[in-house]
């Protein structure tokens, strides 16, 4: 299992560990401050209430706990959770009925990627009642190996981009006539200049440089290179899907006022989270484990108070997506981390079983 963030951890007596990971499953399980009282009731820690209350309180000074308010019981911290994740959960072990509803469920819509990734989110999120996502990566770097231009009338050219295996075209428009010499001119400098690079590498200093190279012609390079970026930038933009975000509304003391509406913005936007899900972001350090993210972990502002869990998906040694699910940091991480792991290895078994359709989408 992978964590978003890795750092050694205090050390812990056994005691300190039965008490944190004791008052994280009940915060979960209530949504409340956890006090010692409740701890000697209801989970049978052989400790007296004092003694309780001791440890509580050298965890707190520790980093694990938080006390919310004077005299209250304590709630675990970003740290405390971090510790639960790596080092004191219970593993979950879906039930048969559990295994057998994701089995079938997903074989019912194995005939391409986007069908199974929908199957999955929606089964993501009815199982766990958090918001599911199901993601495309971005990829790392997309480059043109090839441009061509065709000139299709006096005014008008078709500029073709080879990009892997792909052609890509794009019209372009010009407000006066252009010659032949012209446009094979600027074919010339746009495989000399820009092949092999990315949208990002692609600056206004070079693209001057092309403008003095083409002389009176000029005019043409910022539509033709406008139209290479744009091209370059939707080829590698990645894709996002969610299913349950009206599940937030579950939970009003994690997601409500301002945070509600910038959740919903930044799952409307996409552009933040779509740069978790880049090629190279799941493949840093992967060995195709589950990925977590609590608190501040998150990359992303807004999720600072929420816990992203997620799990790559492979087609042999090529990365074609990811499963997961986005909600308060007192998730139940042990089921949630069991379902995610099986999903996205279901799916994953379809691919590679043949089943799915073309990454491309």
């Amino acid at each position: 299992m992978e964590s978003g963030k890795n750092g050694p951890a205090k050390e812990l007596s056994e005691r300190k560990k039965q008490i944190l990971k004791a008052i994280i499953e009940a915060h979960i399980e209530l949504g409340e401050p956890v006090g010692s009282k409740y701890l000697t009731s209801n989970k049978h820690i052989a400790c007296s209430s004092a003694t309780i209350r001791n440890e509580m309180a050298e965890l707190e000074a520790m980093g694990y706990l938080e006390q919310p308010h004077t005299s209250a019981g304590r709630v675990p911290s970003e740290a405390g959770y971090r510790l639960y994740v790596d080092s004191l959960i219970d593993r979950y072990r879906l039930t048969e009925r559990e295994i057998e509803e994701l089995r079938t469920s997903l074989r019912k819509k194995q005939s391409e990627l986007d069908g199974i990734l929908d199957t999955a989110i929606r089964l993501a999120s009815s199982m766990t009642d958090y918001t599911a996502l199901a993601a495309k990566p971005r990829k790392v770097r997309v480059t043109v190996s090839h441009f061509e231009i065709i000139r299709t009338d006096d005014y008008s050219m078709l500029l073709v981009m080879l990009i892997g295996n792909i052609v890509k075209t794009r019209r372009i428009r010009s407000r006066v006539a252009v010659p032949s010499e012209t446009a094979a001119h600027l074919e010339t400098l746009l495989n000399a200049r820009l092949t092999g690079l990315s949208a990002k590498e692609i600056t206004m200093p070079l693209m001057m440089e092309i403008e003095r190279e083409m002389g009176d012609d000029d005019f043409l390079v910022a539509p033709v290179v406008k139209g290479i970026c744009e091209t370059i930038s939707a080829f590698d933009g990645g894709e996002l899907r969610f299913d349950g975000i009206d599940r937030l509304l579950s939970y009003p003391e994690v997601y409500g006022g301002d945070r509600l509406r910038e959740m919903l913005t930044m799952f409307e936007r996409k552009s933040d989270l779509l740069d978790v899900f880049s090629e190279s972001e799941m493949s840093a350090g992967a060995d195709g484990g589950v990925r977590i993210y609590i608190g501040r972990e998150n990359l992303v502002r807004t999720m600072d108070n929420s816990t992203l869990v997620y799990k790559p998906i492979k087609r042999g040694d090529t990365l074609v997506g990811a499963i997961g699910v986005i909600g308060p940091t007192r998730m139940n991480y042990s089921r949630v981390i069991a379902m995610i792991d099986h999903l996205s290895s279901g799916v994953s078994r379809l691919i590679e079983e043949g089943d799915g359709g073309d990454e491309e989408g």
